[in-house]
């Protein structure tokens, strides 16, 4: 069970508990539930709320850089006077192995400006992805490598 539903289960019994079903109460016993939670968390071998809080944000951190930044790449390569570019489309191993975070990953690199998620093998161990410039692939491959696919499993281990 996630810690997330037993502090749910928990603010329920605090209401149920207390006898007064409004927001205030539930809000109250979501705290209560989340302090208690919060001194078992080792115990059932989870981690914090504020810690998976942090690594989710650094993830969204990272998106909106690499959005900046790939934007301003492109835009670079469209503005200079003769288009010097190899585009094409190479294949990124997936370490990720859950449905939701191969998702994630493939939404995020389509949502970058340059690259495009083209498809997912059907064992699911590999992602076909179309970027602006694959002049070099390797280095495509270590910056998603580096960048996205590790702060995706950091976030949602």
């Amino acid at each position: 069970m996630s810690l997330y539903v037993l502090n749910l289960i928990l603010a329920i019994a605090w209401v149920a508990v207390t006898g007064s079903a409004s927001l205030h109460n539930l809000i109250f016993g979501f705290i209560v539930g989340a302090l208690c939670v919060a001194l078992v968390r080792e115990q059932l071998g989870h981690e914090s709320y504020f810690g998976r809080f942090m690594k989710i944000t650094a993830l969204f951190l990272l998106f909106l850089w690499e959005l900046m930044a790939s934007a301003w790449k492109v835009a670079v390569l469209v503005c200079r006077p003769k288009l010097d570019i190899q585009p094409g489309i190479f294949s990124f191993e997936l370490s990720l192995e859950r449905d939701f975070e191969i998702a994630l990953l493939a939404n995020m690199i389509t949502l970058t400006p340059g690259t495009l998620s083209v498809d997912v093998s059907d064992d699911k161990k590999t992602l076909f992805i179309h970027a602006i410039d694959c002049a070099d692939p390797e280095a495509n491959r270590a910056d998603i490598a580096n960048g996205f696919e590790k702060k995706i499993r950091e976030a949602f281990a």
